[in-house]
């Protein structure tokens, strides 16, 4: 069973309905013990990073995720959701992140003609062999809608996309993964995404 985690930031359902082609058990929850007895998480999330890790600190979630990581089980945070893993965040005025990944989440500046924030179809390079984009061409587009981008540590970079400058769009370490995209809304090349994930042992 996937539990995907319902702290009322997220594109939920969407989420759901991309899952359920695979014909896998999922749960939409804020329950611990739903969330200590699933297989895999999904961390979904909208909106601003304050208002997140307010509403994750609200329903008492924040030390069941981090316990749940710990214990290997394979975890995907998607656009908020996996901007949340970081330690920090420049949206954010007073809150932390959960603090599973090293770095910090940047805003992206508007230059050379760029708008802020990053919407439309972009390409994903990758940029290590990571379970979670096997079997995905060179170069897929894949769907983005944010102004934020990770910084973390060079070894966590899964791939990178070019938007003004060269920003990690997936991360990986050991059983966490992040996208910084919307699998969801990106069509084929998202759907194999979410397919990976569910096979991910």
């Amino acid at each position: 069973m996937i539990a995907i985690i319902d702290y009322g930031m997220g594109n939920i359902h969407s989420v759901e309905k991309a899952l359920s082609l695979f014909r896998v058990e999922t749960i939409v929850t804020n329950q611990k013990k739903d969330i200590a007895s699933a297989e895999k998480l999904v961390l979904p999330g909208v909106g601003a990073f304050d208002d997140a890790m307010r509403e994750l600190e609200n329903q008492g979630l924040v030390s069941v995720l981090k316990d749940e990581i710990k214990k290997k089980k394979p975890f995907l945070g998607i656009c908020l959701g996996m901007q949340l893993l970081f330690q920090r965040s420049e949206e954010a005025k007073e809150a932390r992140g959960l603090g599973v990944l090293k770095g910090e989440v940047k805003k992206f500046l508007p230059k050379n003609g760029l708008k802020v924030p990053h919407m439309g179809w972009n390409t994903i390079t990758k940029a290590a062999a990571c379970p979670l984009l096997k079997d995905l061409p060179d170069n897929a587009y894949v769907y983005f809608c944010h102004s934020y981008y990770p910084l973390p540590a060079k070894e966590a970079v899964a791939a990178t996309t070019d938007y003004g400058l060269n920003f990690a769009s997936a991360v990986w370490q050991a059983n966490v993964y992040g996208v910084q995209f919307h699998p969801e809304k990106s069509q084929k090349t998202g759907l194999k995404i979410i397919e990976n994930f569910v096979h991910l042992c």
